[in-house]
C-alpha cells in the first residue's frame, strides 16, 4: 500500500470534518455573544434607553415623516410627537391618581370589611375563632411590619427614582434625536454594515417591518385585555369601567409593570366601589386576562403580525427572555421574523439573478390561517 493510499486510509471522513468546522463556528458565536451580553449588561445604563428609544422610535416614525410632508420641519414634527407622548403619559398618571382618590373614602371601610370576612372564611374552615382572630390580627400586624420596612428603606426609594428619572431623561433625549435624525442615522448605518447597499436597506426595512409588526401584536393583546377586563368590571358592577378599560390597554405597552399596575388599578377601584367580592372577582379576571388567556391569544396575535408559526413566538420569545432579559422578551421574536424575512428576500433576489435554484418551499414560515 503506497503512502497516498495510507493517508487516505487514516483520513477523517468529510462529514466528520464539516462537523468539526461547524462545532468551532458555533462556538465562536457563542462566545461572541456572551462577550456582548456581558458588554450590554455593563453599559446597561445607557444601552436599555436607547435600546427602548429605538424600539419606539421605528414605530413613531411613519407619524413624524407625515407630519413632516407638509411645511412642517422635521425637527418640530419629532418635538410634537415627544409632547404629545409626555401629554399621554401625564393623563395616565392622572386617570390613576385620580381614580385612586375618588375611592379613597371607601378604601379603608372595604380593607377592614376584608379583614372580617376572610376571619369568616377561616372559621368556616374550621379554625376557631379564637385562632382565626389571631391570624387576621398576626396578618394586620404583619401588614404594619410591612409598612415600617417600606418606610425604613425611603433611601433605598429615592435612589431608584433617581435611577429612573435618569432613565426616562435619558430616553425621551434619545429618542428625539432619533426620531430627528432617523433616516440620517439609518442611511449613515447601511453604508457601514460592509454589505452591498441593496442589501443593507432590505436588512434595515425588514428589520422596522418586524418592530412595528411586533407592535400591532402588542396592540391586538391590549384590545383584548381590556375588553376582558372592561367587561368583567362591567358584570361585577365595578365604577370607572371606561377609565379601567383604558388604563389596561394603555399598560399593555409597559413590560411586566404596565399590566399588573394596571391590575392593581382595577382591584382598588373595585374594591372602594364595589367591595370585597368585586375586588376578589376583579383579581380573578386580572389573572385570567394577565395570564391562561393571554398566553393563548398573545403567540397567535404575534404570529400573524410578525408572519412565523405561533410556536415560534413562544419558544423564541422564553429563549429570549432566559438569554436576555426584558430586552430579550421584546426583541426576541422581531429579530426572528426579521432575519427569515431578510433570509427569504436575499434568496429571492439570488433566484431571479440564477445564482441558486429555488427551493420547493422558499420564504417565511406561514402563520396559519384563521
Amino acid at each position: 500500500m503506497s503512502t497516498n493510499e495510507r493517508a487516505l486510509v487514516h483520513a477523517a471522513p468529510g462529514w466528520l470534518r464539516d462537523l468539526g468546522i461547524t462545532s468551532w463556528l458555533l462556538v465562536g458565536v457563542t462566545l461572541l455573544l456572551v462577550g456582548a451580553v456581558w458588554l450590554l449588561a455593563l453599559t446597561d445604563t445607557i444601552v436599555m434607553p436607547v435600546l427602548t428609544a429605538g424600539v419606539v422610535a421605528a414605530v413613531a416614525s411613519p407619524v413624524v415623516r407625515r407630519l413632516s410632508r407638509g411645511r412642517l420641519p422635521r425637527a418640530a414634527a419629532a418635538g410634537l410627537l415627544m409632547l404629545s407622548l409626555v401629554a399621554l403619559a401625564v393623563g395616565l398618571v392622572v386617570l390613576i391618581v385620580a381614580g385612586i382618590a375618588s375611592q379613597a373614602g371607601d378604601l379603608s371601610r372595604h380593607l377592614h370589611s376584608a379583614q372580617t370576612t376572610i376571619q369568616g372564611w377561616l372559621e368556616d374552615l374550621g379554625i376557631g375563632a379564637g385562632s382565626a382572630k389571631g391570624t387576621t390580627a398576626d396578618a394586620g400586624g404583619s401588614a404594619t411590619s410591612v409598612v415600617e420596612a417600606l418606610l425604613g428603606g425611603v433611601a433605598a426609594g429615592v435612589k431608584a427614582l433617581s435611577s429612573l428619572v435618569f432613565f426616562l431623561a435619558l430616553t425621551a433625549l434619545s429618542l428625539f434625536f432619533l426620531l430627528k435624525d432617523g433616516p440620517i442615522i439609518r442611511a449613515w448605518g447601511e453604508r457601514h454594515f460592509g454589505v452591498p447597499a441593496p442589501v443593507a436597506h432590505i436588512i434595515t426595512s425588514r428589520v422596522l417591518q418586524s418592530l412595528r409588526g411586533y407592535f400591532l401584536g402588542v396592540t391586538i393583546v391590549a384590545l383584548f385585555n381590556a375588553v376582558v377586563v372592561g367587561a368583567g368590571a362591567l358584570i361585577l358592577g365595578v365604577p370607572k369601567v371606561g377609565t379601567i378599560a383604558l388604563i389596561t390597554f394603555l399598560g399593555a405597552y409597559i413590560p411586566y409593570l404596565g399590566a399588573w399596575g394596571a391590575g392593581a388599578f382595577a382591584v382598588l377601584i373595585a374594591l372602594g366601589g364595589a367591595g370585597t367580592d368585586a375586588a376578589i372577582g376583579m383579581i380573578i379576571i386580572q389573572l385570567l386576562a394577565n395570564g391562561v388567556l393571554q398566553q393563548l391569544v398573545q403567540p397567535v396575535a404575534y404570529g400573524a403580525a410578525l408572519g412565523i408559526h405561533p410556536l415560534a413566538v413562544l419558544v423564541v420569545t422564553i429563549a429570549g427572555g432566559a438569554l436576555f432579559g426584558a430586552a430579550g422578551l421584546i426583541l426576541a421574536a422581531p429579530i426572528v421574523s426579521a432575519v427569515n424575512r431578510i433570509t427569504a428576500d436575499l434568496r429571492t433576489e439570488r433566484t431571479a439573478e440564477g445564482l441558486v435554484d429555488p427551493p420547493p418551499d422558499a420564504g417565511v414560515i406561514p402563520a396559519p390561517a384563521g
